[in-house]
């Protein structure tokens, strides 16, 4: 019997694959409990007065608060089956801010299996998206994924 909400394994996750991930807005909330939890006290995330003056759209969240968040959006992609996150090279794009939602379009760029055979590695091409259709932040994740048990 198939398993509900299992994510992707290797085999499924070939040079040129394409998905989507769910929306999400983020909310003031997320802002306060992100720059609570990391003690990420820049004021300009954290005090409206000191960005005035400076040129940045509304309340502007950390680039690692977009891509936390990323990855929370792309959990379902590799539930139970993501054995580690290894590397990214991440590129910010364009602020995103308090109001904005965001979804993750995946690409896969590299797939190779280990030596151990039983688990391979994902390289994907993820771009981070707001409601008006522009890059906001474009990370490249290097996973270490498992491999389908043989039947």
């Amino acid at each position: 019997m198939k398993t509900i909400g299992i994510g992707f394994h290797f085999e499924d996750l070939p040079v040129g694959f394409r998905f989507r991930s769910a929306g999400r807005t983020l909310a003031e909330a997320d802002l306060g409990s992100f720059v609570n939890l990391t003690w990420l006290t820049e004021e300009v995330f954290t005090n409206h007065a000191a960005r005035e003056g400076l040129s940045l759209p509304a309340k502007v969240v950390p680039g690692v608060l977009v891509m936390s968040f990323a990855e929370g959006l792309l959990t379902p992609a590799i539930q139970h089956t993501g054995l580690a996150f290894l590397h990214a090279d991440v590129d910010v794009r364009a602020p995103t801010c308090v109001g904005d939602t965001i979804h993750v379009e995946c690409e896969v760029i590299e797939a190779r299996t280990t030596s151990k055979g039983d688990r391979g590695l994902v390289r994907s091409r993820n771009r981070v998206i707001n409601q008006h259709g522009h890059d906001v932040l474009v990370y490249t994740p290097l996973r270490l994924l498992r491999r389908r048990a043989a039947a």
